[in-house]
């Protein structure tokens, strides 16, 4: 198949393709004049990168889950993890999702009277602040230091 019938089929676009094979998640089996050409296998590799990156994985660690051969070799401590992470997203999701629902019919004078209106905002302030001490410590063991505009 040429890379324009893999977009077609897979619904990835040919750039997409093209940094894929860039980053050896494929490789094409030839050429047909200018246009790549690809194994009907990779549709299944595609499909294979289009779920690892749904469930939040990085093309670097879809690549390592290809042993050199091109077949499968599935991280479970690393789907575990992810796996994990899932749970902990639809966790503090539902939480949002249940208290703006409770906001959009409090009977409160103010949402600021609202306990739940407030509980949803220290979940967000304390969320925030978790993000910022995480990019503090990410930069130390970078050795970046940050500095103040």
């Amino acid at each position: 198949m040429d890379i324009a019938e893999v977009a077609r089929r897979s619904g990835v676009p040919a750039s997409t393709l093209r940094f894929y094979e860039e980053k050896r998640l494929i490789t094409s089996v030839g050429r047909h004049g200018l246009r790549r050409v690809f194994a009907p296998a990779v549709l299944e590799r595609l499909a294979l990168i289009t779920l690892g990156r749904s469930a939040g994985l990085s093309l670097d660690e879809i690549a390592q889950m290809f042993a050199p051969d091109g077949k499968l070799r599935v991280d479970r401590k690393l789907l575990a993890l992810k796996a994990d992470e899932l749970d902990a997203t639809i966790h503090k999701l539902t939480a949002m999702r249940n208290g703006l629902r409770h906001a959009a019919v409090c009977p409160a004078p103010s949402h600021m009277e609202c306990p739940t209106f407030r509980r949803l905002l220290g979940l967000a302030a304390s969320d925030t602040n978790l993000k910022r001490k995480r990019g503090k410590s990410s930069k130390k063991r970078a050795g970046v230091t940050a500095t103040k505009p």
